[in-house]
């Protein structure tokens, strides 16, 4: 998507679509005269209420246009950066499903939008941007377009090439940086999804190790591999664990941004990276067992957020933890009642097998820990399904020891739409996780699967005093429960971690 802004008169604009946005009060003060300045009656206004992600197609100006359609685009109250990202989102789609390559936005009316959201023009601009490229996703990779017919099949990739905001002069920069963050953690995240999107057969441990390289070659920043020998020597017996059931070696990478000069935190960012759960021994039910390919989005985002940091430049050390193998039934499989040592040295019983996740984080949490002392550490993961039961398929679950740190994590969602919501921690809940025969269970009792299993993770931890767990389980990845539109991966973690970054920057 190739995106530029400037600040042509709108009669010398020519465009397949040309793109007007409204909120509620904007249309009642402007909509009659910016309908006439572009050569329409006021009429139509009867038709449409700028409602959130509303669109109007209109058709046949007098000519003070060149745009081959205008479209009235509804951004409702507009009183979040998040109402903007939304209506861009509605109208990205629209425009890839009608096969519209150029789309021209008019922006004058930004500095208004800014001050609508209590914000500034390049977050506005930016969280714009960031709609386009969630609304303009498509995962078609693997179609071969052999059953689409011969015209169809045989046509071009359906997708907007060039993307044109058009504003005033004295917004011209502010518009531009805010369109070029934009379009960083947009095509981050477009990214992150490409990998959760990607089916088991064609993502291993070792491909997320090579997409982790090719980020960091984009982004600039460096990234280690370390095979199964080297992990076997580390004695990361969790990740050894998990993985014994599988035909593919695991891999675990690190991934360190550095900036130019002295960084003002350094923050751990640790990933789950199952590339497919069939649950091992502990075998899933069939049904919905081909959406476990997302297993790894914890991983995807982390990779996404690191090299969005990385282009953006901001101030702050990241560093990337990304403990990754399949989990899998065979006669070598790891089984219930188990009992391993993992990289800590704290001993684990396995209650069930399908509590996998909690297994490889631990070898990378403490790893993150005793060998980098970040000043912070967050973990990302599909964790558990009752995170879902807890609070459904639209927001993640926060688990954390440090108040300020979750207040930080929480704002972040409220600003980029990945919401989260903060869940007990309690000690109670520590002794749902002994063990008779080791220092730990990785399950609890039936009751509270999601704390119990953060419970699991703080053990790990070695007492870091600044640590959040968040489980994605539900956003990661649309099945259309969710009330979203786009099924398939979401990217959820990307927006939330570079905002939350670029705050700490």
């Amino acid at each position: 998507m190739n995106i530029t802004v400037h600040t042509d008169p709108v009669r010398k604009i020519r465009t397949a679509l040309f793109v007007v946005p409204f909120t509620s009060a904007a249309l009642k003060k402007n909509g009659e005269p910016v309908l006439r300045d572009l050569g329409f009656e006021g009429k139509v206004l009867q038709d449409f209420k700028a409602d959130a992600g509303e669109l109007v197609f209109l058709f046949g100006s007098t000519g003070k246009s060149s745009a081959e359609r205008v479209v009235l685009l509804g951004c409702g109250e507009g009183k979040k950066a998040e109402d903007y990202r939304k209506a861009a989102a509605v109208m990205a789609a629209k425009a890839v499903d009608m096969g519209i390559g150029s789309i021209t936005v008019d922006f004058s009316a930004i500095r208004s939008f800014a001050a609508s959201a209590k914000s500034s023009v390049q977050r506005v601009g930016s969280s714009f941007i960031e709609g386009c490229f969630i609304g303009a996703y498509r995962f078609e990779r693997l179609k071969s377009g052999k059953l689409a017919g011969k015209k169809e099949g045989g046509g071009k990739k359906k997708e907007i090439v060039d993307l044109v905001l058009r504003t005033e002069p004295a917004q011209l920069a502010a518009l531009r940086d805010g369109a070029e963050t934009g379009r960083i953690v947009g095509s981050c995240q477009n990214r992150a999804r490409d990998l959760v999107n990607l089916p088991g057969n064609l993502l291993n441990a070792e491909d997320i190790s090579r997409a982790a390289a090719e980020s960091g070659a984009r982004g600039g920043y460096e990234v280690t591999v370390f095979g199964k020998e080297e992990i076997e020597s580390m004695g990361m017996g969790g990740l050894l664990a998990v993985n014994k059931g599988s035909v593919h070696p695991p891999t675990f990478t690190v991934l360190d941004y550095r900036p130019a000069g002295k960084p003002s935190k350094t923050v751990a960012l640790v990933g789950k990276g199952v590339t497919f759960d069939s649950g091992g021994i502990s075998l899933k039910p069939s049904e919905g067992m081909g959406e476990m390919k997302s297993d790894m989005a914890g991983a995807a985002a982390v990779i996404g957020a690191l090299e969005a940091v990385s282009l953006l430049k901001l101030p702050v050390r990241v560093i990337g933890f990304l403990p990754a193998t399949d989990n899998m039934p065979s006669g070598s499989a790891l089984k219930p009642g188990d009992v391993i040592t993992t990289f800590s040295g704290i001993t684990v019983e396995v209650g069930n097998t399908d509590a996998e996740g909690r297994l490889i984080l631990a070898d990378a949490l403490i790893y993150a820990k005793k060998q980098y002392d970040p000043d912070i550490i967050i973990d990302l993961a599909t964790l558990t399904g009752a995170c879902i039961v807890a609070l459904g398929y639209g927001v993640a679950g926060l688990f954390s020891n440090n108040d300020r740190l979750s207040e930080d994590i929480c704002n972040a969602g409220q600003r980029t739409g990945e919401k989260v919501w903060r869940m007990p921690l309690w000690e109670e809940y520590a002794e749902m996780i002994k063990s008779d025969v080791a220092d730990v269970s990785n399950l609890g009792a039936r009751g509270a699967g999601s704390v119990t299993a953060a419970k699991f993770l703080e053990t790990f931890i070695d007492g870091h005093k600044k640590w959040a767990h968040i489980d994605i389980a539900g956003p990661s990845f649309s099945t259309g429960k969710s009330g979203a539109k786009a099924t398939g991966a979401t990217g959820f973690g990307v927006r939330l971690l570079v905002d939350l970054l670029r705050a700490w920057s």
